[in-house]
């Protein structure tokens, strides 16, 4: 994974905005309607290569697909593994685990807020395979493609944990949860694999340890949390990843990609030390969230392992306030008190478009700007750091 010894590198967590044109192909595939391939993947080449560009262009170092062939990070594996459909049961149940114990406690928020996304739950609802490969091996051809043409200083790509799959594709089959997360983290052993093998950085994406906690185990207490859950979904995940090398894979936390009260978020201090049980190089977690933002004294009492990335989010992926550059300067300054410079690189609370919608969160000029305010705040950071 790369690093710097002079400055502070750039990334982001892995969605960026869609094109309309393809917005609209996926929607439609996601309905059920029959999408001609050559039209869908022409114009996920475009839209890949455009991406690309642009995150170079954004002075972004570390850059990914965009993640612009899928409906989200998690539901696009139903395109790619059997034993997952549409299935009135799953959206039924998927629903009820998306509400928040944040959502409970203000119910006049929770009314007004717009759904997730524009896809349903699909279902689990048989034996797990991972099938063919021809999908996945498109997406990484079309950014091997587009990284030649404009030569970024590294590229990754986004995976979900086999822990928040479990929230997104609703188990209907297997006979307990635990046997649901021990399938779901063989299947995606090939595109772990894959991924690292193509030569890029894997991002396994892994909200199961973080925003899980608000919602699909509401029920629990954090003790119960941490000992029941999140210790399993690392060692299910550790299972997925064992043989690829450590400095070729990022785990990122988050606690929630919407902008709402997040007054029951686990603390990162009550989850970070099973985290790092994960046999991963960089970890990836949420600092700009107002409700994390604090977190960096937290952290800076914690010994983080020396042979340990953290890339802080140090811009919102929520709001339509563009950060000024010497905000995120002074963001990337703290983390600089946590961990040495050289194991620092700036990043993005969350994905900018982690499942389709009609109508984004956040405006896709604004997602340029603020990528373009975050390499505007690592020079001014490394000025300060380096001198």
């Amino acid at each position: 994974m790369k690093t710097s010894t002079d400055r502070i590198l750039t990334t982001h967590t892995g969605s960026l905005p869609r094109p309309k044109p393809l917005v609209d192909l996926i929607l439609r595939r996601e309905k059920g309607e029959a999408i001609a391939p050559p039209a869908f993947e022409s114009e996920v080449v475009k839209a890949v290569d455009d991406v690309v560009a642009r995150q170079v262009a954004a002075g972004i170092d570390v850059v990914s697909d965009g993640e612009m062939s899928k409906p989200s990070y998690t539901t696009y594996i139903r395109h790619r593994v059997t034993g997952i459909e549409m299935d009135p049961r799953a959206a039924e149940k998927g629903h009820d685990i998306m509400i928040g114990r944040d959502m409970l406690a203000h119910p006049d928020f929770a009314r007004e807020r717009r759904g997730f996304s524009s896809v349903s739950f699909p279902g689990c609802v048989g034996e797990l395979r991972y099938t063919d490969r021809s999908a996945l091996d498109r997406d990484l051809a079309h950014l091997k493609a587009a990284a030649a043409k404009s030569k970024p200083a590294e590229v990754f790509m986004t995976a979900p944990s086999p822990g928040i799959l479990t929230r997104f594709i609703i188990n209907l089959h297997y006979p307990t949860e635990e046997a649901y997360v021990a399938a779901l983290a063989d299947v995606l052993k090939v595109e772990y694999r894959a991924i690292v093998e193509a030569g890029f950085v894997l991002q396994i994406d892994a909200p199961d340890l973080g925003s899980a906690r608000n919602n699909q185990y509401r029920h629990l207490s954090d003790d119960e949390f941490r000992s029941k859950i999140a210790e399993r979904n690392i060692a299910a995940l550790n299972s997925a990843i064992e043989g690829l090398p450590a400095d070729r894979m990022r785990l990122h936390i988050c606690w929630g990609n919407y902008e709402g009260p997040h007054t029951h978020d686990l603390p990162v201090t009550k989850i970070i030390d099973i985290a790092f049980k994960a046999r991963v190089q960089a970890f990836s977690i949420e600092a700009a969230n107002p409700r994390h933002d604090h977190e960096w004294e937290d952290l800076k009492a914690i010994k983080i392992p020396d042979d340990r990335i953290l890339i802080p989010g140090v811009i919102d992926s929520t709001t339509n306030f563009v950060e000024h550059p010497r905000l995120v300067a002074q963001r990337i300054g703290r983390y600089a008190e946590v961990i040495d410079r050289e194991r620092l690189i700036a990043g993005v609370d969350c994905g900018f478009g982690t499942a389709v919608r009609t109508e984004p969160m956040v405006a896709d000029s604004i997602v340029w700007a603020k990528l373009s305010a975050l390499s505007e705040g690592a020079a001014i950071a490394s000025k300060k750091l380096w001198g």
